[in-house]
């Protein structure tokens, strides 16, 4: 691989639709590193941002990176073109809710508003904002 190939330009979509970036990564570049590098860009204006790398999750072509992995060896041959820039999904876990105001696991999605065109999905402690769909 040449060094062009080797570097990946990566914009972070957050849930408003807003977007980190794009900046260049290379490819040896770790998903953990990806996540500390939002915390560091993370808008100072935004409520609720992830406090550590722990908070973040990553979405890129449909799947959860895993922190231990590359950015490289996470490519995906269908949705990565060669000099175009990658848009990475963003998702924040919310803080910790008291036991009392705890929004039972059985009402999936119940009671949460959507925006931005989206619907929001709540998946355990993690609320997730879904905009895209795909249809193949």
């Amino acid at each position: 691989m040449s060094g062009v190939q080797d570097q990946l330009e990566i914009k972070f979509r957050l849930t408003d639709g807003t977007d980190i970036g794009p900046k260049s990564f290379s490819a040896a570049t770790s998903v953990a590193t990806l996540k500390e590098n939002i915390l560091a860009q993370w808008p100072k204006e935004k409520e609720n941002g992830p406090k550590t790398v722990k908070d973040v999750k990553l979405i890129s072509a449909g799947r959860i990176l895993e922190n231990n992995r590359t950015i490289g060896e996470c490519r995906s041959p269908l949705c990565d073109i060669p000099g175009g820039v990658t848009t990475m999904h963003v998702v924040v876990q919310p803080p910790s809710l008291d036991k009392e105001k705890k929004v039972p696991t059985g009402s999936f999605g119940a009671g949460l508003d959507s925006e931005a065109g989206g619907s929001l999905m709540r998946r355990g402690n993690w609320l997730m904002h879904i905009h895209h769909l795909i249809v193949f």
